[in-house]
């Protein structure tokens, strides 16, 4: 009897343990009900996620706080969101199935998991869950890297981890984005597709406020017999990653494709015709390096980077009494510049300015950028390729960043004070002493200064904060600081970083080859910030002085640096070229004649110059490279087609047309000089033929002045005709 008892009682504690395991785990609000909202966007800053919500009903921008979203769905307008007597009848799932007319349209499938377990929370009476819960700590995507063919496709698995040591499969619920959108595409249950593009592709994987990331190389496969020589670390990475992808690169180009590239990229000027004969009469095989020495020991070198730096600083002239103030910031930049003085030292100069323009002209970035917030995602942007503005309000969508981070990274800011100078509308710069605190606008609580990942700082009140943020920024194991800066230089030389965009430099935004990015940062922390270093290993590589003619293999590459890249002129360089063309000599109020245009020290010149500002020229009103457009429009076509001041300098009596015209020369060489100035190279036979044909046919039958007359015009012909080309546009 007694043995039968015990049987009973173990196969009932049995059956008991096993219903215990089936039994559904209780639902958590935040871990189970706020990502099905995030993956129907509901929670989008598109619909209800938005600052002010959408037709009466609103939910924290993608779930970051579910405590106020709890609140919304089951307690706000007296709960008559959810319906827990008829769960299927509860307007958060007749709006959602659109059984009900719903402007976002249908976002749950009633078969679905998502809208079973929505129908158990309310059936569960609707639990926010208990902080004993576990918490999500981080989400794991399956596999994180892999290879995989041309058009080849792969299911991902995306697991989230917990705090009590649990996981779970969260694959359907989570949010998929590629970063490269012409070479993949992912579904919502996180299949992805490839298309036909060899290279490097990123998909972002998005669940809960954590993201991580699935990574995919795809070779082209070709064989790779030839490489370019390898003439430092560059080649021997980009190499490596051409011979991986299977991609044979372009050749080197010729030294006259390289003089005119080079010039461009490093002095933001044509080379001239005694320059390119000099250059092609030397045999020495180290020429083109002794070029870049050259070059960079110019002071059209430091004018023109002084010309990006100072729209990037945000050195305006918003009104009249600025001018003395943006005159002395953009001569600082030029002679830092020009001195090579260290980056940290330049980024430190900056950052932590004080005092009044006189003494300090750096203090100018301070009149434009007031706001403390301001102040740190310009820096934070500018110097570490972060983009902080999403934390200001919720936790950032993409990173890591938390309103806390962005509130105690400003806290390095809250200190700086201003008042009046002795100039009208300037200002001294100073650190107040006192604690260093901002509040945090969602938790109330004032928060004292934290680098980006690090531990909140004890500073005395005497102590200015900025000087701290610059000596963290500054640290050779800092893992933003100088990858940013070779990155926004790899991109000015190639037309495309290593991270796109520049200065977007995140988990989720991998680079195209990490490796290269890496030895980059390296080499420039241990060259004590060296920026001609760095300008003079990049362009010294033969993978810049590729051809930018692409072969057989590699003409869709935008990514691998198989061969250069070509770039529009932007708006100041181009419209040097132009008046170089035609042998203008400008004059811009205030400034000295012949003045080149990417030496003018603001952006005030703008708006008396519509070739600048039809062409892109930045306005210097953000931190942003993108501000400088790029891309060409029917505005600057027309410009160049028809413009009255093309013409009228193209016409002009003693101009290149009204020159060359009076040059007793045969005609054969004046269009040879006309290739060396415009193109930097000699033209073709074919090319001769067509120009000294236009010549004959616009002077046959004419004598004296209306032949003078009509040799002009077809020089002016020719001219107009070269400054439309593609290949005087772009540097290639």
């Amino acid at each position: 009897m007694r043995t039968l008892q015990l049987i009973l009682l173990t196969t009932l504690l049995t059956v008991m343990h096993g219903l215990a395991a089936d039994a559904p785990r209780p639902l958590n609000f935040a871990n189970d009900i706020v990502p099905i909202l995030t993956k129907g966007s509901c929670n989008s800053g598109g619909c209800h996620g938005k600052a002010s919500g959408q037709n009466g009903f609103k939910l924290s921008l993608l779930g970051f706080e579910p405590q106020e979203d709890y609140e919304h769905i089951v307690k706000e307008a007296r709960g008559r969101r959810v319906f827990p007597a008829a769960p299927e009848q509860s307007l958060l799932l007749t709006k959602g199935t659109a059984q009900v007319p719903h402007g976002g349209g249908k976002k749950l499938d009633p078969k679905s998991e998502e809208y079973q377990d929505l129908i158990r929370w309310i059936n569960e009476g609707m639990p926010y869950g208990s902080d004993s819960d576990p918490k999500m700590v981080s989400i794991s995507v399956e596999p994180p890297v892999m290879t995989l063919p041309l058009k080849g496709s792969q299911q991902l698995k995306v697991t989230a981890h917990y705090s009590d040591g649990s996981t779970r499969d969260v694959t359907r619920r989570a949010l998929y984005e590629a970063n490269e959108k012409a070479m993949a595409e992912t579904s919502e249950t996180g299949h992805v597709q490839l298309f036909d593009l060899p290279g490097d592709v990123a998909v972002m994987v998005r669940y809960q406020g954590k993201v991580a990331t699935f990574r995919a190389t795809i070779p082209l496969g070709a064989p790779v017999d030839k490489l370019p020589p390898v003439r430092n670390y560059i080649d021997d990475l980009v190499n490596a990653k051409l011979k991986t992808i299977g991609m044979p690169p372009s050749d080197l180009a010729d030294d006259s494709t390289f003089l005119r590239r080079v010039t461009l990229d490093i002095t933001g000027r044509l080379p001239t015709a005694a320059e390119l004969k000099d250059f092609l009469a030397v045999q020495d095989p180290q020429k083109r390096s002794a070029k870049i020495d050259a070059l960079l020991d110019s002071p059209e070198y430091a004018e023109f980077f002084a010309n990006k730096w100072s729209a990037l600083l945000r050195n305006q002239r918003t009104q009249p009494t600025y001018a003395r103030g943006s005159y002395l910031f953009w001569q600082w930049i030029r002679d830092s510049i020009a001195d090579n003085k260290p980056y940290d030292h330049f980024v430190r100069e900056v950052v932590a300015a004080s005092g009044d323009l006189d003494q300090h002209p750096p203090v100018a970035w301070y009149r434009q950028v007031k706001d403390m917030k301001q102040q740190m995602e310009d820096v934070a942007q500018l110097f570490l390729g972060t983009r902080m503005q999403c934390a200001q309000c919720h936790h950032h969508p993409f990173e890591k960043w938390s309103q806390q981070d962005y509130y105690s990274f400003a806290a390095f800011f809250s200190t700086v004070s201003r008042k009046a100078s002795g100039q009208k509308d300037e200002e001294l710069i100073f650190h107040k002493r006192g604690t260093a605190t901002a509040t945090n606008i969602r938790t109330k609580a004032n928060v004292v200064p934290a680098s980006l990942g690090g531990e909140p700082l004890k500073l005395k009140p005497e102590q200015d904060p900025r000087l701290q943020l610059t000596e963290w920024m500054s640290r050779q194991d800092n893992p933003f600081f100088a990858h940013t800066l070779v990155n926004r230089y790899w991109k000015h030389f190639f037309n495309r970083g290593l991270v796109e965009p520049e200065d977007d430099m995140r988990e989720t935004n991998p680079p195209v080859n990490p490796e290269l990015l890496n030895a980059l940062a390296a080499d420039f922390t241990k060259s004590g910030y060296d920026m001609k270093h760095l300008i003079r290993t990049i362009v010294n590589s033969s993978t810049y002085q590729l051809s930018a003619v692409p072969n057989a293999f590699n003409a869709r590459d935008r990514q691998n640096f198989s061969r250069y890249y070509p770039k529009r002129l932007n708006a100041e360089v181009l419209y040097d070229a132009v008046n170089r063309l035609l042998d203008v000599e400008t004059n811009f109020a205030g400034q000295a004649p012949g003045t080149r245009a990417v030496a003018l020290p603001d952006n005030s010149y703008n708006q008396s110059n519509y070739f600048l500002t039809v062409f892109g020229r930045p306005d210097s009103s953000s931190a942003c490279e993108c501000e400088r457009t790029q891309e060409a429009s029917l505005a600057q076509s027309l410009h160049l087609l028809n413009a009255a001041d093309i013409q009228t300098q193209l016409a002009r009596g003693n101009g290149r047309a009204d020159v060359l015209t009076k040059d007793p020369r045969p005609d054969d060489d004046k269009i040879t000089d006309l290739y060396h100035i415009a193109l930097s190279r000699d033209p073709n036979a074919a090319e001769v033929k067509f120009a000294t044909a236009h010549i004959d046919k616009k002077t046959n039958g004419k004598k004296d002045q209306e032949a003078f007359t009509a040799k002009k015009e077809a020089f002016e012909d020719i001219l107009w005709a070269l400054l439309n080309t593609k290949e005087f546009l772009f540097n290639h």
